[in-house]
């Protein structure tokens, strides 16, 4: 057996043993708010979905807010915040990226396809699981606003987009790249990747990755390999370096955009995130900073005034 196939079977066999754990568990919603599961499907891929409504208001059309995690985190660590906006009077629909939580991993096929024809055949296929592709990830945002479009009690015309750290940078460019998003509420946002190239070093780490990968040489990362701090998930820094959607603020002033960032932030400079698409946007908007906290502080002692801001902004807004 080849190092690179060996390497392959290593990581499917990685990448299946952490199945069980993304299994759903038990948990009940709150007494005022329903909850149930659903499938999307990106790219063939089924995403894991988890919708939240408040129970006196079941089969009504509501204004609706679409949210996910950031870098490494799961629709699981939503709920908290799921069940805030539906006791606000909203349909909030959560849903983990492919290859996350309790969603489909993306598959690859472990050896050529028999012909090529179209149609199904049979295949040995590697799971890619706990990966950061922010590429894949926008398209995971952007198939999501097409899904909401069919669900019974999504008013289509009042959607928001909720954000948190990495995916506080998705919703910039899932309103860029959808004008059917009314409201953005991003909070700590991590809105540029491009640090992966940002020196010389970096750049031809990235590069040579790249290289490597597109030649059969070097597979994905395994599950939830840590490489950026502490973040669980390896990035894809090829498809990181092209990725900065606070270049993407002035696209998206159709909607309207609430950042709000922590004053001590450790991760990275504001200066080069939230406060630089806010400056950039030219429609309504709006930029809070909660005082005395660091990054995961959003998540700690400031995430009930968090909860509040982005009612407050989406009660505003839709």
């Amino acid at each position: 057996m080849s190092a690179m196939r060996a390497a392959l079977v290593a990581l499917i066999c990685l990448s299946l043993s952490g199945v069980g754990a993304f299994a759903q568990q038990e948990w009940r919603a709150p007494v005022g708010v329903n909850w149930r599961t659903d499938t999307i499907l990106s790219e063939g891929t089924r995403l894991a979905a988890e919708i939240f409504s408040p129970s006196d208001r079941d089969g009504e059309m509501l204004p609706c807010i679409l949210m996910a995690h950031g870098w490494g985190g799961t629709a699981r660590g939503l709920r908290r915040d799921a069940v805030v906006f539906a006791k606000a009077g909203y349909l909030a629909v959560a849903f983990d990226y492919r290859g996350w939580g309790n969603s489909d991993p993306r598959v690859i096929l472990a050896n050529p396809a028999p012909d090529g024809k179209a149609g199904t055949f049979r295949a040995e296929v590697i799971a890619i699981r706990e990966v950061v592709d922010p590429v894949e990830q926008g398209r995971d945002w952007l198939n999501a606003l097409h899904w909401l479009q069919a669900e019974p009690m999504c008013d289509t015309q009042r959607i928001g987009v909720w954000g948190s750290s990495y995916s506080g940078g998705h919703v910039l460019y899932a309103a860029a790249h959808d004008r059917r998003v009314k409201a953005v509420f991003s909070q700590v946002g991590g809105m540029d990747s491009r640090f992966v190239a940002a020196s010389d070093d970096a750049r031809a780490r990235t590069l040579k990755e790249a290289t490597l990968r597109a030649r059969g040489q070097l597979p994905y990362p395994a599950p939830g390999a840590v490489e950026v701090g502490a973040l669980r998930g390896a990035p894809i820094r090829d498809k990181l370096m092209h990725y900065a959607p606070v270049e993407l603020a002035r696209q998206a002033s159709h909607a309207a955009l609430m950042f709000v960032i922590a004053e001590h932030e450790e991760l990275f400079d504001n200066r080069d995130h939230a406060i630089k698409a806010h400056a950039a946007a030219t429609g309504v908007k709006k930029l809070v900073t909660l005082p005395g906290i660091k990054h995961y502080g959003i998540y700690r002692e400031a995430r009930e005034r968090a909860q509040q801001l982005a009612v407050e902004w989406f009660d505003a807004h839709l």
